[in-house]
C-alpha cells in the first residue's frame, strides 16, 4: 500500500473515530429539550458528556489538519466549494462551547434557557451539516480544470445531500439516546429509553434509503457489507436498549455509526472528490496527495503522538465511566 492509500485510511479512521465520539454528544445537545424536563435533568444530561466533549472534538481537528497536510488539493476544493455549510459548523461549535461553559454562570432561569437554545443549535447544525458534506463529496461538485468548485445553492442542497443530512442528524440523536441511557440513571435515562425507540423510527428508514441509494452508485463489496453491518447494528442497537441492555445498545449504534463512515470512505476511494462539469477534472488519492517527503515525516510523527492521544481519551473515559444521576447536581446557590 503507498503512502497516499495509507493516509486516505487514516484520514477515515479520524472521521469515523469523530462520528462515533462527537456524534453520541450532538445527540445529547439536540435531546436536551426532549429528555430534559426540569433544569436538574438538563444538567444531568450535560454532566454526562462534561468530562469528554471538547477532548472529542479533537478527532475533528486533527482529521482537518491530517487532511490539509496529506491532501493539500482535496482540502482546498473542499473549501472552495463547501465554505458557507463548514463556517457553519465552525460557527456552531464555537456558540455550543461557549453555552457549555456560560449556562451556569448566571442564577436566572431566562439566562439557562437561552443558552439551552444555543446548545441544541450548536449541536443540531453540525449534526445536520457533515450529513449534507459528505453526501456532495460522493455525488460529485461542478468543479473546473483547476480544480476549483463553483456551487451554487441547488448544487448543495439536492435529494441525495438532504437524505444525508437527514442520516446523520437522525443516527446522532439515536446514538445520543442510547449513551444518556447508558451514563445516567432515573427520570432521564427511563426516558431515554423511550425517545430512542422514537427516533429509530426515523433513523432506520433514512439510513436504508441513503446508504441503498450510495451502494447502488458506488458498488463494490466492502460498501455493501459495511451498508448491512450498519442497518443490523442500529436495529440491534434499539432493541437492546428497550430491554435495558445499555451497554450492549451504545455498541451496537457505535458499530452502526463506524459502518456507515466504511460505506461512505469505500464508496469515495479512490476519487476524493468527482467533478460533475468533466470527470476529467476528479481529485483522486493520486492526484491530490502531498510529496512523498511531506507523507513520509507524517507518517513518523502520527506513529509517536497518535498512542498518546488515544490513550489519554481512553484514560479519561475510563475516569468519568460512572452513571450520571440527580443526586450528583448541587444546588444551583451552591
Amino acid at each position: 500500500m503507498d503512502l497516499p492509500t495509507i493516509w486516505f485510511v487514516a484520514i477515515a479512521v479520524l472521521w469515523t473515530g469523530y462520528f462515533v465520539l462527537e456524534g453520541f454528544d450532538f445527540g445529547v445537545g439536540m435531546l436536551l429539550p426532549v429528555l430534559g424536563r426540569d433544569d436538574t435533568d438538563r444538567r444531568v444530561m450535560i454532566n454526562s458528556i462534561g468530562p469528554v466533549w471538547d477532548g472529542n472534538e479533537v478527532w475533528l481537528i486533527t482529521a482537518v489538519g491530517a487532511t490539509f497536510a496529506a491532501f493539500p488539493a482535496w482540502y482546498g476544493s473542499m473549501l472552495s466549494g463547501l465554505y458557507l455549510p463548514l463556517l457553519a459548523v465552525v460557527l456552531a461549535l464555537i456558540l455550543r462551547g461557549v453555552a457549555f461553559e456560560y449556562r451556569g454562570k448566571v442564577d436566572d432561569p431566562t439566562w439557562r434557557r437561552r443558552w439551552d437554545v444555543a446548545i441544541v443549535a450548536g449541536s443540531s447544525v453540525p449534526a445536520l451539516v457533515w450529513g449534507l458534506v459528505f453526501a456532495n463529496l460522493l455525488h460529485g461538485l461542478p468543479m473546473d480544470a483547476d480544480h476549483v468548485v463553483r456551487a451554487g445553492f441547488t448544487d448543495l442542497v439536492h435529494p441525495y445531500a438532504l437524505l444525508g443530512a437527514a442520516l446523520t442528524a437522525t443516527l446522532f440523536a439515536l446514538h445520543g439516546a442510547v449513551f444518556l441511557a447508558l451514563k445516567t440513571d432515573g427520570p432521564v435515562r427511563v426516558l431515554a429509553r423511550a425517545v430512542a425507540a422514537r427516533v429509530a423510527l426515523l433513523a432506520v428508514p433514512a439510513m436504508v434509503a441513503f446508504l441503498g441509494w450510495t451502494v447502488a452508485e458506488h458498488r463494490s463489496v466492502p460498501t455493501l457489507a459495511a451498508a448491512v453491518v450498519a442497518v443490523v447494528a442500529l436495529v440491534a442497537g434499539t432493541g437492546l436498549v428497550a430491554r435495558g441492555r445499555e451497554g450492549r445498545a451504545f455498541a451496537a449504534t457505535a458499530v452502526s455509526v463506524l459502518a456507515v463512515a466504511v460505506v461512505l470512505f469505500t464508496a469515495m476511494f479512490p476519487v476524493l472528490l468527482a467533478s460533475t462539469t468533466d470527470p476529467a477534472f476528479a481529485l483522486t488519492v493520486a492526484n491530490a496527495a502531498s510529496g512523498p517527503y511531506t507523507l513520509t515525516v507524517m507518517s513518523w510523527l502520527a506513529l509517536g503522538l497518535l498512542p498518546l492521544v488515544i490513550g489519554y481519551q481512553t484514560w479519561s473515559y475510563w475516569v468519568f465511566r460512572r452513571r450520571v444521576t440527580r443526586a450528583h447536581i448541587e444546588p444551583v446557590h451552591a
